[in-house]
């Protein structure tokens, strides 16, 4: 059962399983109670989230360049113990359980789950290939 990377807030697909949010900030103007209902997530883990500084980095991106400092930059946080636990266990989970993870960004390339995908693989997850329901 791979784990699927989703955008938060778009229709579930068949085996996405419980979706894990992997974003600094639940969202705006959605009651709690409601996250789920509305396909956002059902749990919140911000672990994985990017700092407040590197969001504002990479929303502020316009080249290659500036991807790329982003990039190094959660990588780095990702590297951090909390970070690497995290990612060590979801990677385990992922050869049993039903999940997928998940970001607002509408553009996957030029999101962090795009780099979260390639984290997850390096810490030897099943993901599932992009697009696969």
């Amino acid at each position: 059962m791979p784990v699927h990377i989703v955008r938060l807030g778009s229709a579930r697909q068949p085996g996405e399983g419980t979706r894990i949010g992997t974003v600094r900030r639940p969202p705006r103007g959605v009651p709690k109670a409601q996250f789920a209902a509305q396909d956002w997530y059902d749990v919140w883990f911000p672990t994985l989230a990017p700092s407040a500084e590197a969001v504002k980095a990479a929303l502020a991106a316009t080249t290659e360049a500036e991807w790329a400092a982003f990039a190094r930059r959660y990588r780095a946080e990702m590297a951090r113990p909390e970070a690497r636990h995290a990612l060590g266990l979801l990677a385990t989970m992922s050869h049993g359980a039903s999940f997928s993870v998940g970001c607002y960004c509408e553009n996957e390339a030029r999101c962090h789950r795009s780099l979260l995908r390639l984290l997850l693989q390096e810490a030897g997850a099943d993901v599932a290939p992009p697009g696969t329901p």
